[in-house]
């Protein structure tokens, strides 16, 4: 038998010519689809045809900003060594840019937004996150407006001025334990992280904000027992969040802190929350819903993406709108919901006693 192969006619040799370029065409096609349309979705993987990926997205609604994460500032007056947004820039948008930001947002479908840092109340003394509390409840009405703090830099006089309009303040504490939080890094010179927030606690029950505790578990606290002093302030939610890192923020050359030595296993973090599964009001974050579970807004007003261990910035929402920027923020929102992101989160609606 001869296996010598046959010479192919001029004609079908065009044939496969034609195929060759048509499949090359199609394959490209494909990505380009999935490049300017799966995105905004999220996806790592690309489809089998451009055809199918057209038909797929006609059927896919946009993502929501329901809930956003605004870090308007990087400076902070505390030195945690596990900080995942540090002060890589000192910029800060103009109160009406931010303004003309949050109000896109709204527009966009955001019902809930939180201002964080960096310390938001560093900067203008707390006028400045007073003015956008004020404006996103009061102009906006948005349903829920939040702040994370460290707690050292609330005054009085702030509630007194703008408490009526924020809905949740959360406080960062990492231990009821002060030299756990000299460790840390939480803390500034000799003042007391601790006096400050069962201060903040009698504050919030007197001017009527739901008061939320965060704690970042690392090497330095995840053998400790919280439950006492939890119970007793008593929040409406205790995010518990095992130690992420971030290159370029926490982790790598050049990264402004060195979080490896923080990092706890899994095993680790699940004997704290077995250790304090008697809490009712506990929320645990590991990595895995952490990474890319949060619509996060920088100083610049740009989405970041963290899918990749690393925040990759988008275009700000200021120059191309939300509906373009937030393709780029490889938004999970599957992990959003399953982690309990979306909650009772307006004041008016908790019917907390006060």
């Amino acid at each position: 038998m001869d296996f010598s192969p046959a010479v192919s006619s001029p004609r079908l040799l065009l044939r496969r010519f034609i195929s060759t370029i048509y499949c090359i065409f199609e394959s490209a096609f494909s990505k380009l689809t999935y490049w300017t349309t799966g995105a905004c979705k999220g996806t790592n993987s690309f489809v089998s045809s451009a055809g199918d990926k057209l038909d797929q997205n006609k059927n896919q609604n946009p993502t929501i900003p329901t809930s956003v994460n605004y870090h308007f500032t990087r400076k902070c007056n505390y030195k945690c060594g596990f900080c995942f947004h540090t002060a890589k820039t000192s910029f800060v948008l103009p109160l009406e840019e931010a303004k003309r930001g949050l109000k896109l947002l709204k527009e966009s479908g955001m019902e809930k937004i939180n201002f964080s840092g960096g310390e938001p109340f560093l900067h203008g003394k707390g006028e400045f996150v007073g003015k956008l509390v004020q404006y996103c409840k009061q102009d906006l009405q948005l349903p829920s407006v939040s702040i994370v703090s460290n707690g050292s830099m609330i005054k009085e006089e702030w509630f007194q001025k703008y408490g009526v309009y924020l809905d949740i303040l959360a406080i960062s504490c990492d231990s009821f334990d002060e030299a756990t939080n000299q460790l840390i890094g939480r803390t500034q010179g000799r003042k007391s992280h601790l006096d400050n927030l069962f201060k903040i606690c009698s504050w919030c029950k007197e001017y009527k904000v739901a008061l939320k505790i965060n704690s970042v578990i690392n090497i330095f606290n995840y053998d400790e027992d919280m439950t006492q002093q939890i119970n007793w302030i008593n929040p409406v939610r205790w995010k518990v969040f095992q130690c992420l890192l971030i290159d370029g923020e926490n982790a790598g050359e050049t990264a402004l802190r060195e979080a490896e030595r923080f990092v706890i296993s899994d095993q680790q973090f699940q004997e704290f929350l077995d250790r304090h599964s008697s809490v009712s009001c506990l929320v645990p974050e590991s990595n895995e819903k952490m990474r890319n579970s949060y619509l996060i807004l920088d100083e610049y007003m740009r989405f970041l993406d963290c899918r990749e261990g690393r925040k990759d910035p988008s275009k700000s929402i200021l120059d191309v709108g939300v509906k373009e920027a937030i393709c780029f923020s490889g938004f999970d929102e599957k992990m959003f919901l399953k982690r309990g992101g979306k909650y009772v989160w307006s004041k008016a609606d908790m019917k907390l006693e006060w």
